[in-house]
């Protein structure tokens, strides 16, 4: 991968720090001006980080008494969530008080229940929505040749798909001038993205870059020189992707031997869940998202699908702050 003047090709693993402790799932994590720091949990809900290292837990069950599963989360201006939920059979948003309270926000896009669900992202115009896959146990989506997921939009004209036939559709950002969203498609490898149209409709998608051998892209955020942080699952891998589609490897932690296991199974189209829960990095367990936080957003925080707490670093760029910034 190339590197670019000024920026160090890789930060060393010493420099890892971690926020954070006895989280459950932390797949998604936000960060904010005060310092707060949210994440998915698997324990019903989204639990809070503070930067005295004090914790709390927001949790509900849903009407129907089923767990929820948050997998991506959003912080919203009163302070409330909305759960992307990652259910068995189902998954659709829900929308979480402080005080337990949880109620659907959308189940259902022209009468068909929504698939588990992925990420969700406010833009504050709009809600955007992925689901990764309609095949159920999602594992069988584990390829480059099943092109089943879609991105949703929600506003005040309801909920709609505006891109179907996506790989495997993981975290989708809007960019910082509101122009485009960006979309990781895990599976298929890419980074691509479509014009955003002044009624939340998408079009001219592009590939804006693709990524090769152990490197399957989940989330991403923007810098503040118009970069873009991709975190790859299995191979414990941070990329940052410049406007012209170069990359630079930021972070790695990864066992060579795993990943070619991985590999292997991949490309022979025998991929599966036993891939995604192990370990392959020495301090990493499988990172799978990016926050920029703390003083001038220079604090890199990474979401993680196996770990119970959060690793993270000093970067040589400044995060551009998300929406929910100063919520």
């Amino acid at each position: 991968m190339a590197s670019t003047s000024g920026i160090a090709p890789q930060i060393p693993l010493s420099k890892l720090r971690f926020a954070g402790s006895g989280l459950k799932r932390p797949e998604c994590v936000l960060a904010t001006a005060r310092g707060a720091l949210y994440t998915a949990d698997w324990r019903g809900g989204v639990a809070q980080t503070l930067p005295d290292g004090s914790q709390r837990l927001f949790t509900a069950s849903l009407p129907d008494g089923r767990p929820l599963k948050p997998n991506g989360i959003a912080l919203r201006p009163d302070g409330s969530f909305l759960l992307a939920d990652l259910g068995d059979t189902q998954g659709g948003l829900f929308h979480l008080q402080r005080n337990g309270t949880v109620t659907p926000f959308v189940e259902e896009i022209d009468g068909v229940a929504i698939p588990p669900s992925n990420y969700v992202v406010e833009d504050g115009k709009r809600t955007w929505l992925t689901v990764s896959t309609r095949h159920q146990p999602r594992a069988l989506a584990y390829r480059g040749d099943i092109t089943d997921g879609f991105v949703a939009v929600i506003d005040g004209r309801g909920a709609r798909i505006v891109a179907d036939g996506l790989c495997y559709t993981n975290e989708a950002v809007p960019s910082p001038d509101g122009q485009w969203l960006y979309v990781n498609e895990t599976f298929a490898r890419r980074l691509t993205r479509f014009r955003i149209a002044a009624d939340g409709s998408l079009a001219g998608r592009e590939v804006v870059t693709t990524f090769g051998h152990g490197t399957y892209p989940d989330g991403l955020t923007f810098d503040a020189e118009g970069g873009i942080w991709i975190t790859s699952i299995v191979s414990n891998r941070v990329i940052r992707v410049l406007p012209d589609g170069s990359q630079v490897l930021m972070l790695e932690d990864c066992d060579l031997v795993h990943v070619d296991w991985v590999e292997k199974a991949f490309l022979a189209g025998e991929m599966g869940r036993s891939h995604l829960d192990k370990a392959s990095g020495r301090i990493l367990k499988n990172i799978s998202s990016l926050a920029f936080g703390g003083p001038g957003l220079r604090t890199a925080y990474l979401g993680c699908l196996l770990d119970d707490r959060l690793p993270c670093f000093a970067s040589p760029v400044a995060g551009h702050p998300p929406h929910h910034w100063n919520f």
